[in-house]
């Protein structure tokens, strides 16, 4: 064979070995980003790990249900995760979301009931009673002997107006747990809203001897003490309790107990840790004005 026919042969041979050539390292190249992109993907869907939880439940109210919620959105379906999640919004008074969460999440963990008192709670806060009581009411159907949902239906039923099923909610839930000083002291109010001072006094004193009572616990019990007319008594348990007369603390007690009456204060806080801010003290004016108030429920967590 000639050179020439040599080469002319050799040309097609040589063509097809450089296209296979490209075509192999194309591949490659592709196999690689491929892999890579796989592997950004993998690191950016993969749960956090232990470090930066700790890390993001040391952090502000805002960064942490930043962080739970980018957990979320790697996984919807994990419970521990949207629980944190909901919680943290919570925090930053989100509760509307939180409320949208719980609502899709719910049907997905039936048998959650910190999930559902999260959810009820969030309910609360945006005035939304009635269905705050159902779900309450389904967590309780998960589990008869949670006082963390039987002390919120408590609450639920209170801001209904309900104040004898309040009350036996109430009872189911200190029967589990015959300390709970929020519980203690919900019941106390709502009895006082049912014009049982008597009684209301009794759960008072209770919720107050207890260890971790607070100033807040004080101050309804001055309350009511106040309403019976036990000013002295009302003074050695806060000082700072204003005197007024019987008549007019009965008269408070008829403004409580009015269907007109509103329930800013008794507000479901259970779950928050953070102090809250004291309320502005009014002149003395204001004070011989203005009738005094329930101060309000307490945490139970």
């Amino acid at each position: 064979m000639s050179r020439a026919k040599a080469i002319a042969f050799a040309l097609p041979l040589l063509s097809a070995s450089l296209i296979t050539a490209c075509a192999s390292a194309e591949k490659k190249e592709q196999a690689a980003t491929e892999s890579a992109i796989e592997e950004a993907m993998a690191e950016k869907l993969a749960p956090a790990t232990p470090e930066e939880i700790e890390a993001a439940m040391r952090a502000d109210p805002l960064t942490r249900a930043n962080f739970w919620g980018a957990e979320f959105r790697k996984d919807p379906t994990k419970l521990d995760v949207t629980i944190e999640f909901m919680k943290s919004l919570r925090e930053i008074g989100s509760h509307e979301r939180a409320i949208e969460i719980g609502s899709k999440t719910l049907p997905i963990h039936q048998k959650s009931v910190e999930l559902h008192v999260i959810m009820a709670r969030a309910l609360m806060s945006e005035s939304r009673p009635a269905e705050a009581a159902d779900v309450y009411l389904r967590a309780t159907r998960v589990d008869p002997k949670d006082p963390a949902a039987l002390a919120g239906l408590g609450l639920a039923m209170d801001q209904l107006e309900r104040h004898h099923d309040a009350q036996i909610a109430y009872e189911a839930a200190l029967e589990v747990d015959p300390q709970r000083i929020s519980t203690l002291t919900n019941y106390g109010l709502s009895l006082a809203l049912s014009g049982n001072l008597d009684a209301a006094e009794a759960r008072l004193r209770e919720a107050v001897a207890l260890p971790g009572s607070d100033a807040r616990v004080r101050q309804n019990l001055a309350l009511i003490l106040g309403l019976q007319g036990k000013f002295a008594e009302a003074r050695e348990i806060d000082p700072h309790a204003p005197t007024r007369t019987v008549e007019s603390n009965m008269q408070t007690l008829k403004n409580i107990l009015s269907p007109m009456r509103t329930y800013g204060a008794l507000r479901d806080d259970e779950d928050s840790e953070a102090p809250r801010p004291s309320p502005a003290q009014p002149s003395s004016q204001e004070e011989a004005a203005t009738p005094p108030a329930l101060r309000g429920s307490l945490g139970s967590d």
